[in-house]
């Protein structure tokens, strides 16, 4: 009787590798359209990137959490997951297990084994490769960051160790199809530019199936040094956690809470690359990120960056929430930057479960001919009122984050006649307006009274 519920259990078990591995077959590697503007998967399938901040998913959750927090994402509707790899040359996971001998990034500490197999004994990056592959299975990409800015900063990373170390893990991963390589961490490009360059080569070299990216500091964009670097496939860059009245930092580009601006700004150079925020403030910090007395910001302050960003010609969107980032868990004391909740309750926060309406919006009309177009709007507006505007060749889309007033230059798409209709960020609810001739100027007045948060998305389309 022993025998055969073993042979049982041997038995369900092959089924259930061979589904998780028929899973991951259908995830597709990333690549940049021929335009240059957003990312598609290797059959010409336009890719939205709607991320979530996870820092910290290797080293703090068990893999019965990470199964329930990857679960989670998927259902919401994101597709791109950011972790850190090494948060510090110290890193190790929830189990125990160190990542590195003697604390150097070109000696990872590795055991015996089958790679990407679950086995008793397992080690850093055996859970590592367990987490990357449980991704692939819910259809998730994993946006790597293979060490942090920190320890390179402080001069824990030689050049010639961070060489070796990108060898490491191109070598582990060029044959997952749901990577992506995330240079740098949170600093600037020309400190240590050195480091930065040999981790971007080795990658891209070695394995150049898979996009890589450089993720800055705060209010800085990957194009203020790698723009032209061979192995940058994309712009990311950090809108950051300040309002606009705590820029005070010296050499800050003064754009404050305009993420767009970084938007317009990369759109806009040669070659052309795609370009995304991939820090926003997040839901559930305070304003400023230091200071706990000061505001926290919400779900419609991560709404405003989204829609912002995305109608500016990002190809996609990053959110974040503090308690998730750092993944807060009870018996932590107090963790950082004032976090309130703990990250299985706060994976539920209004902003995280509004970012899939961003999603569905921009796929419901033409993909690969959206541009942003201010010429839509006759007063454009400054600061919350600023109106951000996209179309398509038979549709256009108007961001109002205040539901102030929508004045809009008629005869910008196709059409005699246009439908008008209202989109709610917070729903994905859709009212028709109604049908007006395509000419002239319009003007749009949203529901509610104007107000901080009282953001609408005005949609026009072509009448067939």
């Amino acid at each position: 009787m022993l025998n055969k519920i073993c042979f049982v259990t041997f038995c369900l078990f092959i089924c259930l590798t061979v589904y998780a591995d028929a899973q991951q077959r259908k995830m597709l590697p990333l690549r940049v359209s021929s335009n240059g503007r957003y990312f598609e998967t290797s059959d010409g399938k336009p890719f939205f990137w709607l991320g979530d901040t996870g820092w910290l998913l290797f080293t703090r959750l068990t893999r019965e959490e990470t199964e329930q927090y990857l679960s989670d994402r998927q259902q919401k509707g994101f597709n791109v997951i950011q972790v850190m790899v090494l948060p510090s040359v110290g890193a190790a996971n929830i189990y125990g297990d160190s990542a590195l001998i003697a604390r150097n990034v070109a000696h990872p500490l590795t055991t015996n084994g089958s790679q990407f197999s679950d086995t008793v004994q397992y080690d850093y990056w055996d859970h590592m490769d367990f987490v990357v592959a449980k991704a692939a299975e819910k259809g998730l990409y994993m946006a790597l960051v293979p060490v942090w800015g920190s320890p390179v900063k402080a001069g824990l990373v030689t050049e010639k160790d961070a060489t070796s170390y990108a060898s490491f893990l191109a070598k582990r991963y060029k044959d997952q199809p749901n990577v992506i390589w995330m240079n740098g961490g949170d600093i600037k490009g020309s400190d240590s530019m050195n480091v930065w360059m040999a981790i971007g080569n080795t990658l891209h070299k070695e394995d150049p199936g898979h996009l890589v990216t450089y993720h800055p500091r705060g209010r800085a964009q990957s194009s203020d040094w790698f723009h032209n670097a061979s192995w940058l496939a994309f712009n990311m860059f950090q809108s950051g956690h300040r309002r606009y009245d705590q820029d005070t930092s010296a050499g800050d580009k003064k754009y404050g809470e305009d993420n767009w601006r970084y938007v317009t700004v990369d759109y806009n150079r040669k070659p052309v690359k795609p370009v995304i925020d991939g820090e926003p403030s997040y839901e559930g910090i305070p304003q400023g990120l230091h200071d706990t007395l000061e505001p926290f910001w919400k779900d419609c302050d991560v709404r405003r960056y989204a829609y912002w960003s995305v109608f500016a010609g990002a190809c996609g969107y990053t959110y974040g929430h503090n308690a998730v980032m750092q993944m807060h868990k009870h018996g932590d004391g107090r963790g950082v930057y004032g976090v309130r909740e703990f990250w299985e309750t706060a994976i539920n926060s209004p902003g995280a479960g509004q970012m899939i309406y961003l999603k569905k919006l921009i796929y419901s009309r033409g993909y690969a001919d959206r541009v942003p177009d201010q010429s839509l709007v006759s007063d454009s507006g400054t600061g919350y009122r600023h109106l951000l505007a996209t179309r398509g060749k038979d549709y256009a889309f108007v961001y109002s984050y205040t539901g102030r007033n929508i004045p809009v230059n008629m005869g910008r798409i196709a059409g005699s006649r246009v439908k008008a209709s209202w989109y709610d960020p917070r729903n994905g609810n859709t009212s028709e307006i109604g049908v007006y001739p395509n000419k002239g100027v319009m003007v749009f007045d949203p529901p509610g009274e104007e107000q901080n948060g009282n953001d609408w998305v005005l949609v026009i389309d072509k009448m067939k």
